[in-house]
C-alpha cells in the first residue's frame, strides 16, 4: 500500500495498493524505446544494492537494500513509479505479489520474447513457479503439444492440470527420446527454467529446425546452432510490468491464469518453513505475510 508519495508522483496516490517489480533507468536508449528489460544500467539498478546515484537509503544502518531497485522483503520499502503497478483493490494484495517476477517472466517468455504462435509445439523444462507460469501462457496462446519437464511428480501433475498435454520425469525417463515419441520430430520452443546443465544440454537435442532456446537462468547459448536453430537469453520475459500485470491479472480473473493453484501462503515468523517447504518441492510458490500484530 502506497503510503507516501514524493511530489513528482503522478500515476498514484496514498492508499493505492500496489505490486512491486524490477528497476530500470529510464533515460537510456532501450529504456526511451520502451524496452526496460534491456535498460542499459539493469544490472547495476536490480543488484546494485544502492540507488543509481550510488546512495542508499539505510545507509546509516550499515544494511546494503535496493535489491530490485526497492527491497521489498520488509515492512516498507521505497519504490519509484518505474518499478511500481497500480492493481485493484478488490484482490489480495498477497496473491497478486508473484507477478512482479517469477510469473511474468515465466509467463512473459512465451507470451513476448518467443511471441508463441498457436499450434508450436512447446517444451517447458521445470514445472516450478517460472516454469507453470510459461504452462499457462502457453495453453492461452494455443500451443500443442505442451510438454512439461520435472523431477518432481506434484508438480508434474499441477501442469497437466494448468495446460500441459504431456508431462516428463527426467529422473525416470529420456527426455529428448520421450519428446520425440510425443511429436515424431522434436519441439520447435523450448523454455529452459532450471538452470542445469544436463537441460541445457538437452535442450539442444530436442529442438526442430528453425526452433528457439530461451533461457532464463543467465545462461546464453552458443553462437550459432546447425538448421538456424536460435537461442535467446531472456529477462523478465521482455514484460513492461505496468502493462503485462494488469494483463495477467485479468487473464486470472478470466479464469486463464489461475496462480492461485501454487500459491502458499507462511505467516513471517514460519520464514524458515517457508523456505524449507520451497527447497524440498513441497511448497512451489510461497509467499510471507506479516499481520498487523507483526507491526504493520
Amino acid at each position: 500500500m502506497v503510503e507516501q508519495i514524493g511530489k513528482s508522483v503522478k500515476g498514484v496516490k496514498c492508499g493505492d495498493p500496489v505490486v512491486l517489480s524490477y528497476q530500470s533507468c529510464g533515460h537510456c536508449r532501450p529504456c526511451r524505446k520502451g524496452h526496460p528489460t534491456d535498460c542499459e544500467r539493469f544490472y547495476e539498478a536490480n543488484f546494485g544494492f544502492a540507488r543509481l546515484d550510488g546512495s542508499n537509503a539505510l545507509q546509516c544502518s550499515g544494511v546494503r537494500g535496493h535489491f530490485f531497485g526497492q527491497s521489498s522483503f520488509a515492512t516498507h520499502a521505497l519504490a519509484t513509479e518505474r518499478n511500481l503497478v497500480k492493481v485493484p483493490k478488490d484482490l489480495p494484495l498477497e496473491l497478486l505479489s508473484p507477478l512482479g517476477c517469477g510469473l511474468q517472466t515465466g509467463a512473459g517468455t512465451v507470451m513476448n520474447s518467443l511471441a508463441v504462435p498457436a499450434g508450436a509445439s512447446i517444451a517447458i523444462l521445470g514445472v516450478g513457479a517460472v516454469g507453470l507460469a510459461a504452462v499457462m501462457a502457453a495453453r492461452i496462446v494455443g500451443a500443442s503439444p505442451i510438454i512439461g519437464v520435472d523431477i518432481i511428480s506434484m508438480r508434474l501433475k499441477l501442469a497437466l492440470e494448468l495446460g500441459a498435454t504431456h508431462t516428463i520425469d527426467s529422473r525416470q525417463n529420456d527426455v529428448a527420446s520421450r519428446i520425440m515419441d510425443i511429436t515424431g520430430s522434436g519441439v520447435d520452443y523450448v523454455v529452459e527454467t532450471t538452470g542445469d546443465a544436463k537441460m541445457y544440454r538437452l535442450s539442444m537435442d530436442m529442438l526442430n529446425p528453425q526452433g528457439t532456446v530461451a533461457f532464463l537462468t543467465g545462461i546464453s547459448g552458443p553462437a550459432s546452432l546447425p538448421e538456424g536453430r536460435k537461442t535467446l537469453s531472456v529477462i523478465q520475459g521482455d514484460a513492461v510490468p505496468q502493462r503485462f500485470i494488469p494483463k495477467l491479472i485479468a487473464l486470472y480473473r478470466a479464469g486463464q491464469f489461475p496462480f492461485d493453484r501454487f500459491v502458499k501462503f507462511y505467516d513471517f515468523s514460519d520464514i524458515n518453513r517457508a523456505i524449507a517447504h520451497a527447497r524440498s518441492g513441497g511448497t512451489i510458490k510461497p509467499v510471507l505475510r506479516i499481520s498487523e500484530a507483526q507491526g504493520l
